[in-house]
């Protein structure tokens, strides 16, 4: 007699897996003073009689800005020792787009095993945008993931890559070719690490506010206009609002938009980045990525004015906002062509198609605070917006 394991077996199997993730941005000063217990709490927040293994990986830039700091961190695990077991000195490391390689990774990789660290063990990164990439791609590989929490030191990591869920590493010449998605345990934004920036990195920044501003919040943006002498000048209760509004709404798109880990094709926080991941690249790293994402957002400012999705005064008022803070807005490396003759930038679009997945879906401001996605770009269009940025610049 034929029982239930003879019936017919079903041709497709479906598997639905919802995992709930939830982090918290924190946003302090003196991280690592001894009487701040907020590094300690968010170590033990979820284990809270529990001693976890923890290794810091510190940028070396941030070093020769901070020559105590190492010392700092490890007093600090000291003072804290009933919840963070240290279990090497902090690991000083260079960054940078020079960094995102598998050189440095496998480096990285190896300083894990030999710590023998695990999954619940934490990997807490200290140093600016493209040092959390390299890091934390490492961090998402050694044993499918060890719960990292960053510690972004620049502007633009603070306010915009160092709060999100992705990593990655540069590979053939494309800006982050190899990367996961791996959302941090925590982040904590230390501002007093961003008054010891260069003039260049304290601005770089402030473009990613630009942008999320002109496609989500037309109040911001009028706001950031409104304050571009401040923001120049430095004035510390000015940046620090930046920082905390342009990190709020990024969050917000990355809870509310429905593909945090971007399933689908439409990217609406790359703006303008199409031309500038291939900027940043063509130029060796020479131009930072704010500077390189300011020339973005004009070129595609340029293209919505054409295309009649935003206004020639909001069109001037970004542009001549951006200059007032110090961006070129013009790189030689736009008129680069090939040997067709074809622009080299151009060749960003398809680069970005294939980051994306399948279909090309270009953000682009539709009026100020709100954005529409296009599936092609006009490459006549964009020729004249490189030529009107020539006109622009070299008319001072």
């Amino acid at each position: 007699m034929r029982g239930p394991m003879y019936k017919k077996a079903r041709s497709v199997l479906n598997a639905r897996i919802n995992v709930g993730y939830d982090y918290n941005v924190h946003f302090t000063r003196g991280v690592f003073s001894p009487g701040n217990p907020l590094l300690k709490k968010v170590v033990v927040s979820r284990e809270l009689r529990r001693r976890h293994k923890v290794i810091f990986f510190v940028e070396k830039e941030i070093v020769l800005h901070h020559p105590l700091l190492p010392g700092r961190i490890s007093a600090y695990c000291k003072r804290h020792s009933s919840a963070i077991s240290l279990v090497a000195a902090p690991v000083v490391m260079a960054g940078g787009e020079d960094g995102k390689n598998f050189r440095l990774i496998e480096k990285m990789c190896r300083i894990m095993s030999d710590r023998h660290l695990c999954r619940q063990s934490f990997i807490c990164i200290v140093g600016g945008g493209a040092f959390l990439d390299t890091v934390g791609f490492a961090a998402s590989v050694v044993h499918r993931g060890i719960r990292q929490i960053r510690v972004p030191t620049t502007v633009l990591a603070q306010d915009d890559s160092g709060v999100g869920v992705k990593n990655g590493i540069n590979l053939f010449g494309v800006k982050n070719f190899i990367g996961t998605f791996a959302p941090p345990f925590a982040v904590i934004n230390d501002f007093n690490f961003l008054d010891t920036l260069e003039q260049r990195d304290w601005i770089s920044g402030v473009a990613e506010a630009f942008k999320v501003a002109m496609i989500k919040d037309a109040e911001f943006f009028g706001w950031l206009c409104g304050s571009t002498a401040q923001l120049k000048r430095r004035n510390r209760p000015a940046m620090e609002k930046l920082v905390k509004r342009c990190a709020e709404l990024h969050v917000m798109h990355i809870q509310n938009s429905g593909d945090p880990f971007e399933f689908g094709s439409a990217r609406p926080l790359d703006f303008g980045h199409w031309s500038a991941h291939k900027l940043e690249m063509l130029s060796g790293g020479k131009l930072r990525h704010g500077e390189a994402v300011a020339i973005g957002l004009a070129l595609d400012s340029y293209y919505a004015l054409e295309k009649g999705l935003l206004y020639r005064k909001d069109f001037e008022t970004l542009l001549l906002s951006l200059e007032k803070l110090g961006f070129a807005l013009w790189s030689d490396l736009l008129l680069k062509k090939d040997r067709r003759g074809r622009y080299v930038i151009f060749s960003g679009i398809q680069e970005f198609r294939e980051h994306l997945g399948g279909e090309l879906h270009i953000t682009l401001p539709n009026g100020l605070g709100r954005k529409t996605e296009v599936n092609e770009l006009d490459e006549e269009i964009l020729v004249e917006g490189i030529k009107y940025l020539k006109r622009r610049v070299e008319a001072g």
